[in-house]
């Protein structure tokens, strides 16, 4: 079982999130409803989530690939449903910047299995929302 508590930072939106490691992230309202901007947004940090999750795994795929990947960066962007309550996801695109002398095709099939396949949060967000990616080298 996965536990997250969360404790309330001011008068307003304001929480910080821990997890029973003591790590944590803080979680914040839109200015436009009276919150103060002192933490991601819940649609943000699912943004984030998927993100975290796929990188993870192609950081996994290409090492056990044997491939030298030097450092990765990943920009997830989703597009929400309007005027809608709640307004869920409708279309989710993440890009992999991969860094390092890194064959290809290893790289195509690192980041297909970690979306498609591995990740979690993109197998859950799918469930409403277009899930897509690229992928870009960036040699040495």
């Amino acid at each position: 079982m996965i536990k997250i508590e969360l404790k309330r930072l001011n008068d307003a939106f304001h929480f910080e999130a821990a997890n029973e490691n003591g790590n944590s992230v803080h979680i914040d309202a839109s200015p436009d409803i009276g919150g103060t901007n002192q933490g991601m947004r819940p649609m943000q940090m699912l943004l984030a989530a998927m993100g975290g999750c796929s990188a993870i795994d192609v950081v996994n795929i290409l090492k056990k690939q044997k491939q030298d990947l030097k450092d990765i960066k990943v920009t997830v962007t989703g597009e929400r449903e309007q005027g809608a309550i709640p307004s869920l996801f409708t279309e989710v695109h993440a890009h992999y910047k991969l860094f390092g002398n890194l064959d290809k095709d290893k790289a195509d099939k690192a980041v297909s299995l970690a979306v498609d396949k591995y990740c979690s949060v993109a197998k859950t967000l799918e469930k409403t929302a277009k899930v897509t990616y690229s992928f870009e080298i960036v040699a040495p």
